[in-house]
């Protein structure tokens, strides 16, 4: 458990740090965070570090509130190298979704762990399907699976409306990352959870038939 705390307060310092950093240097948030241009322009380092720089605190605030609370449950299963994959690989995986979905739109920025997060909540889900999320304002514990379908269905309708500035694409790619990632490790939890078997592929092909439509 201490090894467990000790990299989730590392995380948490160097996410706090380099985000307040970005919140006072608008240069070096500039030339760290997710840009399409920027990727286009050979800076693909922009795939990882835009997850370390945040918007504002509330942003940051409630990333950092996620990750202390789900980060525990999957380093009490993973060991510590298998955890930092799933927290690059999820970040990654959000990121190059996001790519896939504004690559034509060269002015798009975005900045968060938001991708990396969905990543190790999902995993938390696969490995405990069991598991009941607490939402505030809704007054009952709302059952893994459930909250699972609903984040992804909210994921594809503000992918669709594209409304808002919230990163729907990073926050889904960063879940099925997760999700694939401790399927590759741990391909038992397949035949536990054999609806993953449906769930998955039913989403990869939504993605792909939505970005078709935009």
């Amino acid at each position: 458990m201490n090894l467990s705390i000790n990299l989730t307060t590392t995380l948490l310092i160097l996410i706090f740090l380099t985000s307040y950093r970005g919140f006072k240097d608008v240069a070096f948030f500039n030339a760290y965070c997710f840009s399409i241009s920027g990727l286009k322009s050979g800076q693909w380092y922009r795939v990882i570090t835009s997850g370390f720089l945040h918007v504002g605190w509330w942003h940051l605030l409630v990333n950092a509130f996620t990750f202390y609370f789900f980060a525990p449950l999957i380093l009490a299963i993973l060991e510590t190298h298998l955890f930092i994959g799933l927290y690059l690989f999820s970040l990654i995986a959000g990121n190059l979704l996001t790519y896939f979905y504004y690559n034509e739109e060269n002015s798009y920025t975005a900045v968060g762990a938001s991708g990396a997060i969905s990543g190790i909540v999902f995993s938390s889900l696969i490995f405990d399907p069991s598991l009941k999320l607490y939402l505030l304002p809704i007054p009952f514990p709302i059952p893994a699976p459930l909250f699972g379908l609903g984040f992804i269905v909210y994921s594809i309708i503000g992918i669709i409306r594209n409304a808002d500035r919230i990163g729907h694409s990073a926050h889904i790619g960063g879940g099925l990352g997760g999700m694939m990632y401790t399927l590759f490790f741990y391909p038992y939890l397949l035949q536990e959870n054999a609806i993953l078997w449906i769930f998955l592929p039913l989403i990869i092909i939504a993605l792909y038939l939505i970005k078709k439509w935009r």
